[in-house]
């Protein structure tokens, strides 16, 4: 009996010294470029499938793999702590380790491939307060030229014509992406889905996710409407292999830019004018020059804007604030800015507007 629990003792810990083992690997080769290029092609070789393995579905299957993930873990901890198991332990052992080798090989290693802006612009990129005035005074024309055309409710606030046709429009526009710029294949696959935790999305400030598993994207329907489209382009980035958040933004402002869709142009119009502006206002001198921009935004500009602050202000609590301390840990922890920082997706996109 003895000689039993001390070998299951001792296959317990195989499985931890493998899934520590697994953390070292992983961790050495994303210092390796041959390694990166890897898992790079791999994403490449199987994404199609991948996409098409689930996008027949209705619902999200990525948004069910999670809390039964949940629910497993908590039965297992509780089993290990009360009655003691050890064949419970390598059962936890043994998932932990699968389902951290799925995620690293299908979608963390994507978080160190080479940087984009490397593509845009062999020198760096200086951003000034005079670049990043002239492109939001540039932003802000085209922002009041585009709401002008695109259709609102009753109450006078941006909505949507037709969303399922945004979603096919940006699988279309990806395959025009600039060569030089991208060279992932577009998948002809529509797999983007609402969220089943939508309601709960509402209060952790999270607008979309990519699922690495299911390679679903995922978007909260109940966004406020200047939002939802560039969140759907942004998702979409996900699945053509751009793990890093702003890559992904840049890319979804990049394949917007050839768009003749209206509501797709005025959401990305809109979030590149709020980024210019978020980069501006890290500089008290710029304070004046941002009032004064802010105030020219037309009357249906600001219903839009209102319409948004009052959403996110009905939605702040503890809920919020633990997600977005936590989404910035995830980002640092990966090799990206924290949700405050802006200045990367703004160096992609005045690199790219000075070509």
């Amino acid at each position: 009996m003895e000689d039993t629990k001390k070998n299951i003792f001792l296959k317990n810990k195989s499985w931890a010294i493998i899934l520590v083992a697994q953390f070292l690997l992983f961790f050495i080769l994303s210092k390796i470029d041959f390694a990166i290029h890897f898992f790079s092609d791999f994403f490449e070789w199987k994404k199609k499938f991948h996409i098409m393995l689930f996008s027949g579905v209705r619902i999200s299957v990525g948004d069910i793999i999670y809390p039964l993930a949940f629910l497993f873990l908590i039965y297992s901890l509780i089993q290990i702590i009360k009655n003691r198991k050890s064949s419970t332990l390598k059962h936890l052992l043994i998932f932990l380790n699968t389902t951290y080798f799925i995620y690293q090989f299908f979608w963390g290693m994507l978080y160190f491939q080479p940087l984009l802006i490397k593509k845009i612009s062999r020198t760096e990129v200086e951003i000034s307060n005079d670049n990043l005035k002239q492109l939001a005074s540039k932003y802000l024309k085209l922002c009041q030229e585009t709401r002008e055309k695109v259709s609102e409710d009753d109450n006078g606030i941006f909505k949507i014509n037709d969303i399922q046709k945004i979603k096919e429009d940006i699988l279309k526009l990806q395959n025009h992406l600039p060569k030089q710029i991208n060279q992932k294949k577009a998948v002809p696959v529509l797999s983007v889905k609402s969220s089943l935790y939508d309601k709960f999305m509402n209060k952790t400030g999270i607008l979309g996710y990519y699922n690495p598993f299911s390679a679903e994207a995922q978007y909260n329907p109940n966004l406020p409407a200047t939002n939802i489209p560039f969140t759907l382009a942004h998702e979409m980035a996900h699945q053509l292999g751009y793990a890093r958040e702003q890559e992904a933004s840049f890319i979804a402002y990049l394949c917007v830019k050839n768009s003749d869709n209206l509501d797709l142009q005025y959401s990305t119009r809109l979030y590149v004018l709020k980024g210019l502006l978020r980069a501006l206002s890290q500089d008290k001198r710029n304070n004046d020059f941002i009032l004064n921009l802010t105030s020219q935004y037309s009357e249906k500009m600001k219903r839009d804007r209102k319409k948004e602050v009052e959403f996110y202000e009905s939605n702040e609590g503890i809920i919020s604030d633990f997600f977005g301390i936590t989404n910035e840990l995830f980002l640092k922890s990966n090799q990206q800015e924290g949700r405050i920082t802006y200045s990367y997706f703004i160096n992609l996109v005045l690199a790219y507007e000075q070509q």
